[in-house]
C-alpha cells in the first residue's frame, strides 16, 4: 500500500481523483466546454456552465471507471499541480542562474534562459508524475458519492459533488 494512503490527506487526494476523472468525461462529452474544479475533505467543486444531470452522469461514469481501474483519468494535464511544479522550478532556476557575484550579466541571462526553458520542458511531465504518486489516489474502491448540490453565483454555475468512504 502506498504509504501516502494512511495520511491524513487521502481524502483529499481521492477526491482530487474523481475530480479529474469527472472533468475528463465532460470534456469528452462537451470538447468545448471549459471546468475549473477544486478539491477538498468533503469532495469536489465544479466551476464552469455545465448542467446538473450532465454533471451527475459524468460523476458516476468517471467513479466507476476508475473502480474498474482506469487510473490514468486521476492525471489531468491541466491540473494546478503542473502549474505549481513548473512555478517552483522556474523560481529554482531563477534563483540559481541569478545569485552569485562570479559570472556576467550575459552568462547570468544566458543560464537563466537555459534553465527556463529546461524547466518549461521538465514541469509538465514531472507535474504528471507528481499528481499520479503524489496529489490524486486512485484508492477510490471504497468512495461513493453522497450529494451533488447547483449553486448559482452570480452568472457562475457551480456544482457541489460530497463524498464519504464506505
Amino acid at each position: 500500500m502506498n504509504p501516502l494512503e494512511q495520511w491524513p490527506f487521502a481524502a483529499v487526494r481521492r477526491n482530487h481523483a474523481l475530480e479529474h476523472a469527472t472533468i475528463t468525461v465532460l470534456s469528452q462529452r462537451q470538447p468545448s466546454l471549459r471546468l475549473v474544479g477544486r478539491s477538498d475533505w468533503g469532495g469536489f467543486t465544479l466551476y464552469g456552465p455545465v448542467s446538473s444531470d450532465d454533471v451527475r452522469a459524468a460523476v458516476d461514469s468517471a467513479l466507476q471507471r476508475l473502480q474498474r481501474g482506469e487510473a490514468g483519468l486521476a492525471v489531468h494535464p491541466r491540473c494546478g499541480t503542473n502549474l505549481a511544479t513548473g512555478f517552483v522550478l522556474a523560481s529554482l532556476v531563477s534563483y540559481a542562474a541569478l545569485s552569485g557575484k562570479r559570472r556576467s550579466i550575459l552568462q547570468r541571462a544566458a543560464q537563466l534562459l537555459l534553465g527556463l526553458t529546461a524547466a518549461s520542458i521538465v514541469a509538465q511531465p514531472l507535474g504528471q508524475t507528481l499528481q499520479e504518486h503524489v496529489t490524486t489516489s486512485q484508492d477510490v474502491a471504497r468512495l461513493h458519492v453522497t450529494q451533488i448540490r447547483r449553486l448559482q453565483r452570480g452568472d457562475v454555475v457551480v456544482h457541489r459533488i460530497e463524498t464519504a468512504q464506505e
